[in-house]
């Protein structure tokens, strides 16, 4: 029998198990779990959802965030099906506005939530993954599934916000993935040797960097707690006790730490090596500060949507920055096109903004179920009539640096029209994210009364902002009000909570 190693990412396990069976593959507080025992229990789980008859059907995972979730996910691979995490702490209507998209045919839970997802709008099969991962398996099942499945099949469905409020699903298949992986591991030089500390949660897109990187490479990753999030110091603590020497985080948990100086109570130099960071825009103010105590870490800032396989350029930090500088997103990834168009659907020059558009295998297949949002957003290459070729339109403006490399500036959505002038909010946050007193901001326009307001973590006038980032941004761009906020609402990926800010407009 021929192996397709470039076929399905679980050859990946099976590699990993056999040169490393004994060596911890994924560990939270309390468990973890070899190479080994990820490739036989999720070989276990697979082994019941083939008997279920079930092929290339989606695969709900509905569990706490843990080591039995990542072995779900590998058991719907082997089965030649695909999974879609849904969260435990979801809310009900988003639940069942998801299961009405994604119609699943088979939800992997436990005893204790099993009852939970009993009072969605679901009346399908579930599997208890306290019993499956110890049952039967049945090689010769999993290799016929295997061997009916081409790199082209998905992997996952990852659902994000919707603008007419159902949620989108993201469908990625196995080959986006390994392509993805691929570049990931050979770019920084990823190893057995190495150990990630996952902070995103797993129905986000940047956990695939975290997942897949340890199973093909057979490092470790540690489910680093979520309270610890919250306490600078003591995530510091965990990465130096675990050794932990490679991070990809949202750039919110990185201000964090920077924020509160916690690199003054521990240092971790001798074992973090590298600090990826992508999900929105990193200050250059608070990674000065990272840099500064941790000058011989490499920096490296990813950019992407969910519909490009998490990331589709990267910058390695390289020269200095001033602290109201923003940090460029850099250049195309190996195997990955970047087209920036203008309004007429031509490429940008000089230093002209455009929508940031991406060709390449990297992209999503579409939006599950939804074949009107997907022809919005996945669209023929304007800039090839000759064959079909798809681009995903990103929906974020850009422009090159003298350095040719792409700097984001904001949404679409988050362009506006004021006071006859055209403006990026993304500049202004940018402007006031590099004042000392400022650790979290962010920008909306009210509509209704035609101004600019700023929210921000902490108390500071609004005329004492104006003055100090006047000389940053022309005088029509300073805000028109200032809200000033003891905590900075951060959703569930870890992100800046727009949707929760524009309700105080």
């Amino acid at each position: 029998m021929v192996i397709r190693m470039k076929a399905n990412v679980t050859y990946w396990l099976d590699e990993s198990a056999e040169r490393l069976p004994d060596k911890t593959a994924f560990a939270e507080e309390g468990k973890s779990v070899t190479f080994r025992e990820l490739q036989s229990q999720a070989k276990a789980v697979a082994t019941q959802i083939i008997g279920k008859g079930l092929f290339k059907k989606p695969v709900v995972v509905y569990m706490e965030k843990g080591v039995d979730v990542l072995v779900s996910f590998m058991g719907a691979a082997y089965s030649g099906n695909f999974y879609s995490p849904v969260d435990v702490d979801m809310p009900a209507a988003r639940v069942n506005k998801i299961l009405e998209v994604l119609e699943p045919a088979l939800v992997i839970t436990t005893a204790a939530l099993k009852e939970t997802f009993e009072s969605y709008d679901y009346s399908g099969g579930f599997l208890l993954f306290e019993e499956a991962c110890h049952g039967e398996i049945r090689e010769e099942q999993i290799e016929a599934a295997r061997n009916k499945g081409i790199d082209t099949d998905l992997l996952y469905v990852l659902f994000t916000s919707g603008s007419t409020g159902v949620p989108k699903g993201v469908t990625i298949t196995h080959r986006s993935v390994i392509d993805y992986i691929d570049w990931v591991t050979e770019t920084f030089g990823i190893t057995a040797q190495d150990s990630f500390g996952n902070q995103a949660p797993f129905y986000f897109d940047n956990s695939i960097l975290d997942i897949y990187s340890t199973i093909k490479t057979g490092a470790t990753t540690f489910i680093i707690p979520k309270n610890l999030f919250a306490q600078p110091v003591l995530l510091l603590e965990y990465l130096k006790e675990k050794e932990i020497n490679t991070i990809f985080w949202v750039p919110s948990a990185l201000i964090v730490v920077a924020k509160l100086k916690a690199f003054r109570n521990v240092d971790v130099s001798e074992t973090l090596k590298r600090v990826l960071f992508c999900g929105e825009v990193m200050p250059n103010k608070q990674l000065n500060v990272w840099r500064k105590f941790l000058p011989d870490v490499l920096y490296a800032n990813l950019y992407g949507p969910t519909e490009i396989t998490d990331a589709c350029t990267y910058y390695i930090v390289d020269r200095e920055f001033a602290d109201d500088e923003p940090l460029p997103i850099g250049v195309p990834m190996a195997n990955t096109d970047i087209l920036v168009l203008n309004e007429k659907n031509e490429p940008v020059t000089g230093d002209e903004i455009g929508e940031l558009c991406v060709r390449g295998t990297s992209l999503s297949m579409g939006y599950y179920h939804n074949p009107e949002k997907t022809r919005e957003a996945f669209v023929q290459n304007p800039l090839n009539p000759f064959v079909p070729e798809i681009i995903y339109r990103t929906g974020d403006l850009v422009k090159y640096n003298e350095y040719g490399e792409i700097i984001y500036l904001s949404r679409k959505d988050f362009q506006i029209k004021h006071m006859g002038h055209r403006i990026e909010l993304g500049e202004i946050e940018t402007a006031v994210s590099s004042l000392e007193e400022v650790s979290l901001c962010c920008c909306l326009y009210d509509e209704k009364r035609q101004r600019i307001v700023l929210f921000l973590e902490g108390e500071l006038e609004k005329a004492f902002i104006n003055e100090r980032i006047s000389g940053l941004v022309p005088e029509y761009m300073l805000p028109g009000k200032v809200i000033c906020l003891e905590k900075m609402p951060i959703n569930a990926n870890g992100k800046i909570d727009r949707v929760k800010l524009k309700e105080r407009l």
